[in-house]
């Protein structure tokens, strides 16, 4: 009877996990939303001054897990930002699992995979670092970058499983794109000091980094300026060279671009509302995956598109 029983239950395992394997594809694309999803909630958190409605980590308070009535729309908010963290890890292991299952066809995908399981858990730890530093605003901007980080490694996940087949450009365009990957990394920094100086700490309490907003707001606006012509030139030398690819990545790079800096400047002459920074870091996650999408393809891509 024992035996049974375990025999059934490993055929059930098996045939999960081969289920899950044919469905890598959109758990790679789930694991990329996931990701985007879980920065712009976590500044629904920080907009709606809710960043400390749990006042401690790993608890909600120094007697429980949960929140009680007394913390308020704040804990609830907060606390439920918590509870999509566990969202993320059961998408992110079962994105892993399919990856398992397609191994010998896909074996960077184990890889892939495998940091986006482990970053999560180490982006709930720099979170709790957060809540026990009274939202320190420099551990913040880490918690952030931290998030994009993974979803540059969400978007080489999808192009290893289904980037089209391309040769790579010359090395001047390659180096090329690799000067606007390194910018659009400078321009995500500067986004969270400007933010981190700025009136929206995520609880009253909180102390901002001493930094001059509107100092730091021009700082930010030159950085994306340069990112902006460095898109132009790639998508001119791509356009002019025959590369498709890097022509349409360079293309969509520069829709969201523009977009985000239409919202910052809206929201730079109408002080800062919630909603439109709210929107902002949406386009925040999407530049990160844009500049990603813009340095690979520049780059071989020398696996099989099969999927």
């Amino acid at each position: 009877m024992g035996v049974n029983v375990t025999t059934s239950t490993t055929g059930r395992l098996a045939t999960l996990r081969q289920a899950l394997g044919d469905r890598l594809v959109p758990l790679a694309w789930a694991n990329l939303v996931a990701n985007i999803a879980i920065a712009v909630t976590g500044g629904a958190v920080r907009l709606t001054d809710s960043g400390l409605g749990c006042p401690t980590w790993p608890k909600c308070t120094d007697e429980s897990y949960l929140p009680h009535g007394a913390l308020g729309v704040h804990g609830a908010i907060e606390f439920g930002n918590r509870m999509l963290t566990y969202v993320l890890v059961v998408i992110a292991v079962a994105c892993w699992v399919a990856a398992r299952e397609r191994a010998t066809e896909h074996p960077l995908a184990v890889r892939l995979t495998t940091i986006v399981a482990l970053g999560i858990p180490a982006q709930a730890l720099v979170g709790g670092v957060t809540v026990l530093t009274d939202l320190n605003p420099w551990i913040v901007s880490i918690h952030l970058l931290l998030s994009m980080a993974l979803v540059g490694v969400c978007v080489l996940l999808l192009d290893h499983l289904t980037g089209p087949t391309r040769s790579s450009a010359p090395l001047p365009v390659r180096r090329l794109t690799a000067a606007l990957f390194a910018v659009g990394w400078v321009v995500l920094y500067l986004g969270t000091v400007v933010t981190g100086s700025g009136p929206h700490s995520g609880d009253l309490e909180s102390k901002r980094t001493g930094l001059d907003p509107q100092v730091m707001s021009h700082v930010h606006a030159w950085a994306v300026y340069v990112l902006v012509a460095l898109t132009l030139v790639t998508l001119w030398r791509a356009r002019r060279l025959g590369l498709l690819t890097l022509y349409r990545a360079a293309r969509l790079l520069l829709l969201i671009e523009l977009s985000q800096g239409a919202i910052g400047f809206w929201q730079y002459f109408t002080d800062l509302p919630e909603l439109l920074v709210g929107v902002h870091m949406l386009g925040a996650g999407m530049t990160s995956a844009g500049i990603t999408w813009v340095l690979l393809a520049s780059r071989t891509r020398g696996w099989s598109r099969s999927s």
